[in-house]
């Protein structure tokens, strides 16, 4: 019996086809569209007993083909990029595409665990899995949502386990291929090292240069929290994955310029002594995001904590460092 993962080459999938990889398990089925080739460099390192294509897994699905072959599904395929215009490629990748999966799981007991996003709530204040406190800023944010809604409506009457994960703002090795969409952490951490600078918007939505303010969690807790899922699949629902405490994009470009420095075994400074020797500095708020941006994202952690997960969350600081390390060692810089 194989574990699916779907968007396998993406950012998150290949850290989660990695670390099943850590804990034995190879029969893995990787799904994704390499129409982005780069992306199978996240695959290199990583043990696998078949890929498929997306359209051709979706495919084989409604054949029958794998009916017997699939033990459970982790669905982080996607369309990920927040400026995406195009709402019907949207909701066919991220809307349509999950539902078929969905459809799949609960026909043949198969427990599915999905990628939903913190794009849900738009611009908050309010970080509840609750109807009331959700309202997307994008279509991306609206395709999470739209089945986000199926799902519950689906919950009550589940055959099999289905939980479905809110992530934040999630930082960490393997996003190269991302692009502009790739976490700040990965820009901070390449601006640095080609230039000795990182540059933050000036002031947002009431918030001074660099003080907005967001809930950055580590790659390394989402995998956790997956995993944790995937062995308790009596757990359902949607759940918040975050740290759930905001950080300012000061703090954080300031924790990775540390880190960057303690590799080259110099000291760490304060924002202050950054921002004074210029190693931080602010460029103009893009017309583009007006209205479409998130200028203060904060997890609220209480339906994880009580569905069961009791790990603690790495800090900015612990999360940055062990990123920086990763991209080091990976020779992850931009393309």
């Amino acid at each position: 019996m194989n574990i699916v993962v779907t968007g396998a080459a993406g950012f998150i999938g290949s850290n989660l086809v990695k670390a099943l990889n850590a804990r034995g398990e190879t029969k893995i089925i990787a799904v994704d569209n390499l129409q982005q080739a780069d992306k199978f460099r996240n695959l290199v390192d990583c043990e696998i007993v078949e890929y498929f294509d997306q359209d051709e897994f979706q495919a084989r699905l409604a054949e029958g083909e794998l009916d017997d072959d699939i033990v459970a599904i982790l669905h982080q395929g996607a369309c990920s990029n927040t400026m995406e215009t195009d709402g019907r490629y949207m909701l066919a990748n991220n809307y349509r595409y999950s539902m078929s999966l969905l459809r799949h799981c609960q026909d043949n007991d198969i427990p599915f665990l999905y990628a939903s996003s913190a794009a849900v709530y738009g611009a908050g204040p309010v970080f509840r899995e609750e109807a009331a406190a959700e309202a997307p800023l994008n279509v991306y944010g609206y395709s999470k949502l739209l089945f986000d809604q199926h799902v519950r409506r689906t919950l009550p009457e589940r055959t099999s386990q289905i939980a479905g994960f809110r992530y934040f703002n999630v930082y960490g090795p393997r996003e190269a291929h991302k692009g502009r969409m790739a976490s700040v952490v990965w820009h901070f951490f390449n601006q640095y090292r080609s230039t000795g600078k990182v540059q933050l918007f000036e002031g947002s939505g009431g918030y001074d240069a660099g003080e907005q303010r967001r809930d950055f969690v580590s790659v390394d807790d989402v995998i956790k929290v997956n995993l944790d899922f995937l062995d308790h699949p009596l757990r359902s629902g949607i759940f918040n994955v975050g740290t759930g405490s905001a950080a300012t994009f000061n703090a954080v470009a300031a924790a990775t310029i540390n880190a960057c420095r303690a590799t080259d075994g110099m000291p760490v400074l304060s924002f202050e002594e950054l921002h004074h020797t210029g190693a931080i500095e602010y460029i103009g708020f893009p017309p583009g995001l007006a209205g479409r941006y998130q200028s203060f994202t904060q997890a609220d952690l209480t339906r994880l904590r009580a569905a069961g997960y009791t790990a603690s969350m790495l800090t900015v600081e612990e999360g940055v460092a062990g990123c920086v390390k990763a991209l080091l060692a990976r020779g992850e810089v931009n393309p």
